[in-house]
């Protein structure tokens, strides 16, 4: 077996160089794997215990896969960008693979054989010259490998696989379908006590007085916890404490400090405050003076602006957490994305250690982002802090998720177009304003991103947002167009004063960027009257990007059939993208109808084309494709955060709604495995072409270009009022 350098090693491997950090064979029958990926619904343990399986020759079954404990498994920080199957994915393929060799090599000295005379048939090692059979569990069973990895070796030849690629359950949804309490927000413990924060009304509001004897005189109170603003009530029931956290708010009395930014038009507020503006050089963007694209005076000039609004998360189930406080330790159980990072930002508000701090990834709802996870920890760990020795479970409410979770930014796209005589795209340029979309605690950061510690008697100030200027980051993620022009110029413009909390939603900017980009596509082939996925196809180089975009229109049979009659329009959509122009290509081809009396847009079919490199678990893969794009569907037909100056007006699924089950569409969904090739990142592939795919079936059924999302009823009729008037 060849041994390649170790700069070639996996990034994970190289930070967690330890193989015991990843593999243990255990005692008896099975194999442990361990990840710092956690699972959010994305069937990444799945993934992994595949790989995993493959690398060992292993039948799948035979595999425990453990996922992130701060100070047990390998830190992999963050759980984000559909990175997992690149990061964790490659690292555990390489230990496996070092795990595989060793006990090989002790094999060939019990047997008596040459190593390369040897076979693992199910974790059973045999071979040529082998009078006998041992195992993996004679060999290493309960005992540590011992050994850091340095240096890369050879991994199984794909043309050799059996279990990656194959069909296989979902490892985490047996425990889920049996209703065991997989969640957070199931946990049992004995002697476990339940609380309930009462927030603000507001960001801007403070705790001016509290009645406590209307509470503390209440006999199912165990303890009020009060800390400035932060005012929390513990009882030994659930009940309990949802009935005294509404004593709680009617005994509060708050004082409002500020008022919020409250602009009619967020497009406009965003280019009024622009910060810094930044021009993509080779895909980074960088304080350099923004070029001028060559001049075009001879060209058809054609300018367009799109944009969405604020996006929550709206997580099925509000966030949880469980903590305990021990001796001066703390363990904090949180559905967290980032348990790593959580870890040093607990021990800095509560004035601990961080090596007295263990925080265990404990599943909940699907999030997909930075929703309100890591403030529920914190606020459990306060009131664990509160009550030494028991263990409290915390529950947000409905109405405190919608109010306080970090949103996903506004964003605002001004695109412009130069075509030629041919009526191919000359030049092409593209600015984007937006707030941050890194707004994730970070322990080197000054302020602490987490409400509670806003809102202690000494506060911690919030952390400043700055613009990020590596490649694919936030605002700019996918701004860079997939097709290839003459000249292009792309420019990130940071807007720093967000009315609202902003952070991590699936997929960040590219969501924004790709809706904008493939509108903006459409409209070009619209007036050089070129069939759109033609249109696409001459501005397009990468085989792999032709390739999805071929496959999608042999799926659905082409966009030519969009029809009215006299209550329903029906029209399709494309929408292409490669996520952050390096992981996985994505076509979506959205069919919709469109109500002509109510003016309701539904979308009725979905394809979806992809290519992710190498497939792991193709079950899996199609989950998050299809699960992103009917995400996708609610973000781009109904989701906007409301607000006004006292404070956020969405505060329940009424006032924010999404798509329900009823409306999802039929999804066909066909994958381009390329097993030679490394695995792609996937799970936010889809966000973005499906937006785009939705407004150009919404024009191709009505004629009716909506360019601010969500695209409502009322929103379509205003715009076509608007255009009947022009």
């Amino acid at each position: 077996m060849a041994d390649i350098p170790t700069a070639e090693l996996p990034g994970s491997l190289k930070r967690n160089a330890s193989l015991d950090l990843w593999v243990r064979v255990d005692a008896r029958d099975t194999v442990t794997v361990r990840t710092g990926k956690v699972e959010i619904g994305q069937g990444i343990l799945t993934a992994l215990t595949l790989i995993a399986a493959e690398e060992l020759d292993l039948d799948p079954r035979r595999v425990r896969i453990e996922t992130a404990i701060t100070g047990r498994s390998p830190n992999e920080l963050i759980t984000a960008g559909s990175m997992s199957v690149e990061d964790s994915g490659s690292a555990l393929r390489q230990a496996c693979a070092h795990a595989r060799r060793h006990m090989l090599e002790r094999a060939a000295v019990e047997l008596g054989v040459d190593l390369q005379s040897l076979s693992v048939d199910d974790g059973e090692i045999g071979g040529v010259g082998a009078n006998r059979k041992v195992s993996y569990w004679d060999i290493q069973g309960g005992r540590p490998f011992g050994i850091t990895v340095e240096r890369r070796i050879d991994e199984k030849a794909p043309a050799r696989y059996t279990v990656v690629g194959r069909p296989f359950g979902r490892v985490d949804l047996p425990a889920k379908i049996r209703g065991d309490g997989v969640f957070v927000h199931d946990s049992e413990m004995p002697d476990m006590l339940h609380a309930r924060v009462v927030r603000p009304p507001s960001y801007h509001h403070r705790l001016a007085q509290l009645d406590r004897a209307a509470i503390e005189g209440d006999r199912d109170l165990f303890r009020l916890v009060v800390d400035g603003s932060f005012v929390a009530v513990i009882a030994r029931d659930e009940y309990a404490a949802v009935r005294l956290a509404a004593r709680a708010e009617r005994a509060a009395t708050w004082h409002q400090i500020d008022t919020l930014s409250a602009p009619d038009r967020l497009a406009d507020y965003l280019v009024a405050h622009q910060a810094g503006a930044y021009p993509l050089i080779d895909g980074a963007p960088q304080a350099v003076p923004i070029p001028v694209l060559p001049s075009a005076d001879d060209a058809m000039q054609v300018q367009r602006t799109y944009a969405r609004p604020y996006l929550m998360h709206a997580s099925l189930a509000p966030s949880a957490a469980l903590a305990r406080f021990d001796d001066g330790k703390l363990t904090v159980w949180s559905h967290s994305q980032g348990i790593e990072i959580l870890r040093p930002l607990l021990a800095k508000v509560l004035g601990i250690e961080v090596d007295e701090i263990t925080v265990v990834h404990s599943q909940g709802s699907g999030t997909y982002g930075h929703n309100g996870a890591d403030d529920a920890a914190l606020d459990a760990a306060l009131c664990a802090r509160a009550v030494a020795g028991r263990p409290v479970l915390l529950k947000w409410t409905r109405q405190q998720e919608h109010r306080w979770e970090p949103y996903g930014p506004a964003m605002r796209i001004d695109l412009a177009a130069a075509l030629d005589g041919d009526g191919r795209v000359a030049t092409w340029s593209h600015d984007v304003y937006s707030f941050t979309h890194i707004g994730r605690p970070m322990p080197f950061a000054e302020g602490v991103e987490m409400v509670a510690a806003w809102h202690l008697a000494k506060p911690f100030p919030r952390a400043a947002p700055t613009p990020r200027l590596a490649p694919e980051v936030g605002i700019h993620r996918n701004a860079w167009p997939l097709y290839r022009f003459p000249a292009t110029r792309v420019v990130k413009r940071f807007v720093a004063d967000s009315p609202l909390r902003t952070s991590s939603l699936r997929g960040l900017g590219a969501h924004g960027n790709v809706f904008a980009i493939e509108s903006f596509v459409d409209e070009l082939a619209a007036l050089v009257h070129v069939d759109p996925i033609a249109y696409r196809l001459e501005h397009t180089d990468d085989p792999r990007a032709r390739a999805v975009i071929e496959r999608v229109a042999a799926m659905c049979g082409g966009l030519s059939t969009s029809s009215a009659g006299p209550t329903v329009a029906r029209g399709r959509g494309i929408g292409v993208a490669r996520y952050k122009n390096k992981q996985c290509y994505a076509a979506v081809v959205v069919e919709v109808a469109v109500d002509l009396e109510s003016a309701i847009v539904r979308a009725e079919r979905v394809w979806i084309a992809a290519d992710a490199g190498c497939v792991v678990d193709p079950d899996g893969l199609v989950n998050q494709l299809e699960g992103g794009a009917i995400q996708s569907l609610s973000w781009t037909l109904k989701e906007a955060v409301g607000f006004d100056a006292d404070g956020v007006t969405t505060a329940d699924w009424d006032s924010y709604p999404i798509l329900r089950f009823s409306e999802v569409p039929d999804v066909v969904t066909e994958l381009i495995d390329r097993p030679s090739l490394p695995s792609l990142g996937a799970g936010e592939a889809t966000q973005g072409p499906t937006a785009g795919a939705v407004a150009n079936a919404v024009a191709a059924a009505t004629g009716i270009r909506i360019r601010e999302l969500p695209i409502t009823p009322d929103r379509l009729r205003a715009v076509a009022l608007t255009v009947a008037g022009g």
